[in-house]
């Protein structure tokens, strides 16, 4: 696969970073959007942005992209805020939404353009197995299986532009998001370890591995589909 330039958001940490160090190994041009440094160690030129703004949000992609030509985006920011349905509060419901969809809109907005003109480019959009139903989930549920509509609708639109649109869908793995609300040895590890046939939490290099297949060219022929990577939790009863 010739080099391209790819930009992942939420790049600082967990799936983002590891996706943004396989792609550099592999002698691609990463560029990443996070709110810090994070983890440190981004392989790649890190753009500093609170992607919750969006007039800093179109700040900085008018800078990246008048910088480089992006031809691959990795829409992967996002945040879960969990809570039960008689407790949602409707300011989170609103954070979750905004930062899981409309950044991944106004991300690809951005970039499309470009791609539609070198007649190539690759979108994946990082969802989650809790598209299929998720406790005290039901902002992040909401989101996540917006983002797979987006994908199917998006794949639509670009398949005739040279541009495969497609999500990964992570079940639990081993990164701050999930820790955030599943502390280790806790019950609710337990309970979603249960649910995991292959017992175990998935690596975020795991991940990376499935994004970079869809961004490579043995992946031209894959579009509007969703990938589980999930140690067979997506088929196991719930």
């Amino acid at each position: 696969m010739p080099a391209r330039t790819v930009l992942i958001t939420g790049a600082s940490r967990g799936i983002g970073l590891a996706t943004g160090r396989r792609l550099a190994g592999q002698g691609h041009r990463v560029l990443g959007i996070a709110r810090s440094a994070g983890e440190g160690g981004f392989p790649g030129e890190l753009y500093r942005c609170d992607l919750a703004d969006e007039a800093e949000t179109a700040r900085v992609l008018e800078t990246v992209t008048a910088e480089h030509p992006v031809d691959a985006v990795v829409n992967n920011v996002g945040v879960a805020l969990p809570e039960p349905l008689g407790e949602v509060r409707l300011d989170t419901l609103r954070t979750v939404l905004d930062l899981n969809v409309r950044t991944a809109v106004q991300v690809t907005q951005a970039c499309v353009e470009g791609m539609r003109r070198r007649g190539w480019g690759r979108i994946v959009n990082v969802t989650s197995r809790s598209v299929l139903g998720a406790r005290h989930r039901s902002g992040y549920t909401a989101a996540k299986s917006a983002l797979d509509g987006l994908t199917r609708t998006w794949a639509l639109e670009l398949a005739a532009d040279g541009i495969t649109v497609n999500s990964v869908a992570p079940g639990p793995v081993e990164t701050d998001l999930f820790r955030a609300s599943h502390p280790v040895g806790g019950e609710e590890e337990e309970r979603v370890l249960r649910s995991v046939p292959a017992g175990r939490l998935g690596r975020p290099g795991e991940v990376a591995a499935a994004i970079a297949f869809l961004l490579g060219e043995d992946a031209g022929y894959i579009t509007g589909q969703t990938l589980g990577v999930d140690g067979g939790g997506s088929i196991a009863g719930r």
